[in-house]
């Protein structure tokens, strides 16, 4: 695969490179990869903490209606 990055992003992976980061251009994109999809698994696992809190504080003040297992098990008539 032949990728044409331009100047910026190349000189960034030459320096990585110089750097030791990595040995060859291939090296830094999957690292960069690696990375970039360790970022979203981060803020995803961000938003659902965050989600989780805010249900937890409308459960909290009474907003959120709750149910015990027994309460589910006699509504869905197990």
């Amino acid at each position: 695969m032949n990728i044409n990055l331009g100047t910026p992003y190349e000189a960034a992976i030459k320096s990585i490179i110089e750097k030791g980061y990595a040995g060859s251009q291939t090296e830094v994109i999957r690292q960069a990869i690696l990375a970039y999809e360790r970022m979203i698994e981060e803020e995803e696992l961000s938003l659902v903490h965050k989600a989780v809190e805010i249900e937890m504080e409308d459960i909290e003040s009474g907003k959120t209606k709750t149910y015990s297992f027994d309460d589910i098990k006699k509504i869905a008539k197990v």
